[in-house]
This record gives C-alpha cells, structure tokens and sequence, in this order.
C-alpha cells in the first residue's frame, strides 16, 4: 500500500504571506513530497502563484486546487495549463472546479446553472486544445468557433511538456464525485473522512464504471489539515476556524455543498448550528459549535505516533494522494509540522 504525501498553499492571504508559502513549498521538496497545489477564491489567482513558485523550486509537482471554471474560458485554461507544463517541463496538475454561486455570480458575472454539464462540456474542450486538435466544438454551453461570425477553428500553437496533462476535479457533492470518476483523472477532495470514505468512494467507482474505467484510474487527493503537537484536541483549535467557514458560511443558507456534505456525513444539526451562527456574524461562536470530532475525523492532529496511525487510516480508505495544509503559529512551527508528518509517512511504510 502506497499513499503519496503533498502539499496544499490554499491563498495568498496577505503581504508576507509569499515568503512563507516558498519556505513551505521549498522544504516540501526536500522531504519529497510529489506535489504543491494553491487554491483561487476572489484574491490571488492560482496560475501566477504556481509560476512564482516554479520558478525557485526544481523537482516538485504543482497543481491548480482550483482553476476557476467560470474564471476562464476553456480554451484560455488550455492555453494557461499548456504554458505552465511547457515552462516547468511536465510538472503541471489541472485542478479544475466550478465555485459556487456566490463567487460565479458575484465575482465573475456567470451564472451559476448546470454546473456538471459545463464541466464535462469545459474539460472536453481543454482536452482537445491541449492535444493540439483544430479546435471545433458544438455544445449546449460553450460553441466553437461562434457560428454566426468571423471566427474560424484554431490549434494551440505550444506544446505542453507532456502528452497528456493530468485534469483533476474539485468535487463535494454525489453527482460530482461520480463525474470524476466517469472523466478526471483525480478527484480533489476536502473533509474526507475514512469513516465516510466508503459512500464517497463508490459514487467514484460509479462514475468509474459508467465510463469503463478501472479503479486505480483517479488519484484520490484529499486534502488534509495538519496541526503537531502532544494534544490532539489542542491541535484541533486553529482547525476550527476554517471548517466553520465551509460549513457555516461558504456559499449561502440554500447553497453551501461543505454543509451538505456535513450534513451526509452525520452532523446535520451542527452543521445548522454553525452556519446559523456564522451567517449572524457570531464567527468565534460558529467556531465553538465545530465538534473535535469532526475535525479529528477530517484533519492530522497530534504527534508523531498518532500521524502515523491516522496516515495508514487515509491510505485504507482510498486516499492515493494526501495534501497536508500546515497550521499553527509562526513558519517555523508549521515548517517543522511538514518534517514530521513526512516522518510519519515514512513510518507508516506509505513511501
């Protein structure tokens, strides 16, 4: 059995913010971690901090968790993903994700209406950019060239280092999940938990079948808070803010995929209680209402010995990839929080 360790940035946050993030990525790479993946919300955008990094790493894998859907059009992520894996000789990952309505809408002026059909539709037409075809696409939501002007088909003039790029899907939500194992090459998963893996899991396997593909098809990358110490329950609490955030307030009271999957996964009366008191604006009250439970099932929390055991629990529920995001006070503490977490990897005999 083998499980990968990575690493996931999430956003810039704020001016010194970059420093920390190269320290990261940079000891990451000396303790051979296989990849490092930045978020986009409405602050820094992925690619660019994938480039920065790319730029003063050498070895490391780098993956997009997320690329905006509605952010660009299919052929510029095509464009984008291509000069990227040009550029750092094949060590791109496209992480692709539709967002949520707040974001298309608010943000980017896109509505935010048949999310897995603009998927499918959207990683069709990357696909075959990047595989340098004449670009020539009739869909119910993206059409290529526009048929009633003077647009004429056209082929990516780069080549990507690789022949194929690997796609991966953000996906919480069944339906999602499924379409990741029908057409991406790996799933971006959060909040996963091995004690509801198994559901997760055969949506996957679903979609898996539907398309005639075999199960060790899709990279499984979770992505996992990390926080080191002696006290589990102490490491838990600067988890807490972060999953009151999904919980309680990405997205609306109607629409927040992060509180439906807690819901699924049997916290449906804390999860109201979080987003009741986020959408209020009671945040550290909403950060009080997260059960350690959850966030023990969800994230590494504690020393070396517990990572060990809690690693070998990912690799046995079908996590392939585990993307570490390090918390905790200073760099220096979640620098240190990477060397053991690798040692516990290297313990647990997932190398």
């Amino acid at each position: 059995m083998a499980m990968r360790l990575a690493l996931n940035l999430g956003y810039l946050v704020g001016r010194d913010d970059p420093a920390g993030q190269l320290a990261l990525a940079e000891r990451a790479e000396s303790l051979g971690f296989a990849s490092v993946w930045v978020a986009e919300a409405y602050g820094s955008d992925s690619p660019s901090v994938l480039a920065w990094l790319a730029g003063q790493t050498s070895t490391i894998g780098l993956g997009s968790g997320v690329m905006q859907i509605p952010a660009r059009t299919p052929a510029m992520t095509a464009m984008t993903a291509a000069s990227l894996d040009l550029l750092t000789g094949g060590r791109f990952s496209l992480g692709l994700g539709v967002s949520g309505p707040q974001v298309s809408e608010g943000w980017h002026g896109v509505r935010f209406d048949a999310p897995l059909a603009r998927t499918r539709e959207y990683v069709d037409i990357v696909r075959a950019a990047l595989a340098r075809e004449t670009l020539s696409y009739a869909g119910t939501h993206y059409t290529l060239p526009l048929p009633d002007g003077p647009g004429r088909p056209l082929k990516l003039t780069i080549a990507p280092a690789r022949e194929r790029i690997p796609v991966y899907l953000a996906a919480v939500g069944p339906r999602n999940v499924e379409l990741a194992g029908e057409i991406a090459d790996g799933w971006l998963a959060v909040f996963y938990a091995p004690g509801y893996a198994d559901e997760q899991l055969a949506r996957l396997r679903a979609g898996q079948q539907r398309a005639g593909r075999g199960p060790d098809s899709v990279d499984v990358l979770a992505t996992v808070p990390l926080v080191t110490g002696p006290d589990p329950e102490a490491c838990a609490e600067p988890v807490r803010s972060y999953a009151a955030l999904y919980v309680g307030g990405m997205g609306s009271r109607k629409q927040n995929f992060y509180n439906d999957l807690a819901v699924r996964m049997g916290y449906a009366a804390e999860a109201a209680e979080i987003q009741d008191l986020f959408l209020a604006g009671r945040h550290r009250d909403a950060m009080a209402a997260v059960p350690y439970r959850f966030v023990d099932d969800t994230s590494l929390l504690g020393d070396v010995d517990r990572l060990t055991e809690r690693l070998a629990r990912l690799a046995e529920a079908g996590v392939t990839t585990c993307a570490v995001t390090p918390y905790g006070r200073g760099l220096e503490t979640r620098l240190a929080a990477l060397d053991t977490v690798a040692e516990a990897h290297r313990r647990a005999g997932l190398a």
